[in-house]
């Protein structure tokens, strides 16, 4: 049975307690562009609480744009932006020099298409924590897939169910207290080899 998601900006804890439960995962590329979506955003923990981290892209006039087809606004520095973030966010934490440099070229190189992006994002993420995910794309949207768990509902920034994970030691815990459910980078900067095992002892 395949485990379908939406490939998101540095995916949360969520999606990827989902995707190293997956028998078969598989990438929905076939949808429409929504706002307010983790499509273009991440979530991690600055100095001052949850931090957004949104790449800014260009919407179009039209009512529906393809996922596939939307393209990235550079002409901000916002990856500079992104990479400063996450230097301040987690340069204390135990594992961002390990997986620094792994990371760092993904800020540096100019990128065109989110959903392009995603997958690279995804790619090196996969690679710092030696998951060995094989993954399919979609070749049709499906409103009501078969045989699949649909777990495409967790691309909702706005509309997200609550899923209470283990706590694990964060940055600056002890000043706001441990948040839930951020980005990937959260966890791998903070548990390091330790996070596949994390991973997998979560439920949704």
């Amino acid at each position: 049975m395949h485990t379908l998601l939406h490939p998101t900006y540095f995916p949360n804890i969520a999606h990827f307690v989902s995707m190293v439960h997956a028998e078969n995962l598989m990438f929905e590329v076939h949808d429409n562009y929504q706002k307010q979506t983790y499509r273009n955003r991440a979530y991690v923990y600055g100095a001052n609480e949850k931090l957004a981290l949104n790449v800014p892209i260009k919407h179009s006039h039209k009512n529906r744009q393809l996922y596939k087809d939307v393209k990235i606004v550079n002409d901000t520095p916002w990856q500079i932006q992104h990479w400063k973030s996450l230097q301040s966010a987690y340069r204390t934490s135990p594992f961002f020099e390990y997986y620094e440099d792994d990371i760092a070229p993904l800020f540096h190189t100019k990128q065109d298409y989110i959903l392009d992006f995603n997958f690279k994002c995804l790619e090196v993420i996969f690679d710092c924590l030696q998951l060995d995910l094989n993954y399919q794309t979609t070749t049709a949207y499906q409103t009501t897939p078969s045989n699949c768990k649909d777990f495409r509902h967790l691309v909702n920034a706005r509309k997200e169910k609550e899923y209470l994970f283990e706590p694990y030691t964060q940055v600056f815990a002890n000043k706001h207290g441990y948040i839930n459910n951020l980005s990937i980078l959260d966890l791998l900067f903070n548990e390091g080899t330790n996070a596949v095992t994390y991973l997998k002892s979560q439920s949704l």
